[in-house]
């Protein structure tokens, strides 16, 4: 359990959401595809993907460059790069960023938490802007539901496109909402200012290690914030692809 979370009776239909990456988990689906890219014969064509990107991180962190935007073009743009293959290609890799990277990276307190809360009749659900195939594996492993950013495919064909905009911000409220209809969000997590919407529409909100905008908000509005690190988190972090 985290530290100051206190053990809850949830009602039948009562939902618990949480994001994934940087709540769940400390792995990131960006670098475990980039790790892929690096061990299938196209490191050359990451690094080409990189080195931009990681030029204009101080533009980011200057507040130059809108930091949400940059991400959601991050996210948009790598998957480019899987683009031409087929469906069970796509599964195959996402499979692999789960366990080389997600899975390894997963933080054991919260996920206790989240299973403890399906077992007590809530419907947990995984609200984040990782792509679908990687999402619906991993909610697999602990019997919850997924929405993700959608890939576009061409029949059995992956075009190297979203197939709609990147799930973060207040489209995890909107698009959670679709899938629950009237049921209430009796708890969320999240850990990024990205976070706020879904953690706003919930009755109780946990910011799991926040980043500095999320946890000023936190702080603001009464919410509880938690450092998964302190909890005893098992967390593995793989090494960024050279």
């Amino acid at each position: 359990m985290l530290p100051g979370v206190t053990e809850t009776r949830f009602q039948p239909g009562d939902v618990v959401a949480a994001d994934l990456e940087g709540t769940i988990t400390d792995g990131e689906t960006w670098r475990g595809v980039g790790r892929w890219l690096a061990a299938n014969g196209q490191r050359r064509a990451y690094r080409r993907f990189l080195a931009p990107r990681l030029a204009a991180m101080p533009l980011v962190r200057l507040g130059i460059v809108p930091r949400q935007a940059f991400r959601d073009r991050w996210i948009r743009d790598l998957i480019a790069l899987l683009g031409g293959r087929t469906a069970r290609e796509i599964d195959d890799i996402a499979a692999w960023v789960v366990d080389e990277e997600l899975w390894p990276g997963r933080r054991e307190p919260v996920l206790e938490e989240l299973v403890d809360a399906r077992a007590g009749g809530a419907r947990v659900v995984i609200v984040s802007g990782t792509y679908d195939p990687v999402l619906r594996l991993f909610v697999d492993r602990i019997g919850a539901e997924g929405v993700g950013t959608p890939l576009e495919f061409s029949g059995d064909m992956f075009t190297g496109r979203l197939a709609g905009p990147v799930n973060t911000g207040a489209r995890k409220v909107e698009r959670l909402a679709r899938l629950i209809g009237t049921a209430s969000v009796a708890r969320a997590y999240g850990d990024s200012i990205a976070d706020a919407p879904l953690l706003r529409a919930a009755g109780d909100a946990i910011a799991v290690t926040p980043d500095p905008a999320l946890a000023r908000l936190a702080r603001a509005r009464g919410w509880r914030v938690v450092d998964a690190a302190a909890a005893g988190a098992v967390t593995k972090r793989p090494v960024r692809p050279s």
